[in-house]
């Protein structure tokens, strides 16, 4: 689960910001896509750092925070968190492939996670919040497995890479109060990222070439 110190507050924050309520209508990971439009779906620890993380991406539509990969329908939040639905935290991204590719996307996600670690991300621990690709189709899974064995030979981390690559189920979109929390409440999204340490470990793995946020 989150780090006592800052999951405590902003459970208590965000409930109390909007009523509790289950997931929208499920939308299948690949409805987004069109002739114009692609979609990708990634798993990164805490939802609210992965939008800032492909937010503002030049090609980028949208991203989505949700829940994916477990079994359960229509997914509260707190259901999620207590680890048992088997889902991740998430997020659907749209894009257009003709501006950024799905290959760019892989490498902003490997470079803005902690792929060594099994255990969640970061100071968020459980299942919940364990890093995964989700492919789409066999395009993307073939790039998600180049991505990761080139990753692999440069031999930039000192452990091996435990995140998983996984074939997309529903995804279910999270309540309304957690999309675009940097906006909603920047102090406490920025309280909660430095409180978890995210730049800083990413900073240790990737040095200059871990991922900034595009938007803040």
């Amino acid at each position: 689960m989150r780090s006592p110190l800052v999951f405590a507050t902003l459970l208590a924050f965000v409930l109390a910001a909007a009523p509790v309520h289950a997931a929208k209508p499920t939308r299948s990971a690949a409805a987004p896509s069109s002739a114009r439009t692609a979609t990708a779906v990634f798993a990164g620890g805490c939802f609210w750092c992965m939008e800032t993380q492909f937010e503002g991406l030049a090609g980028v539509k949208s991203v989505i925070s949700g829940y994916t990969g477990g079994h359960k329908e229509h997914p509260t939040y707190e259901e999620v968190c207590a680890h048992t639905t088997g889902h991740y935290e998430s997020v659907q991204i749209v894009y257009d492939p003709s501006v950024v590719t799905y290959e760019q996307l892989l490498d902003r996600f490997w470079h803005g996670i902690d792929p060594t670690q099994g255990d969640g991300q970061f100071c968020d621990r459980g299942e919940t919040y364990r890093s995964a690709i989700f492919y789409l189709d066999a395009q993307q899974k073939a790039a998600a497995f180049a991505s990761r064995k080139k990753l692999e030979g440069a031999k930039v981390l000192k452990a091996p890479i435990v995140t998983q690559i996984l074939p997309a189920k529903t995804f279910w979109p999270a309540e309304d109060y957690h999309q675009d929390f940097w906006k909603k409440d920047p102090v406490r999204y920025r309280s909660y990222r430095e409180g978890c340490g995210r730049d800083r470990r990413l900073a240790q793995l990737w040095g200059a070439a871990a991922v900034k946020s595009l938007v803040h």
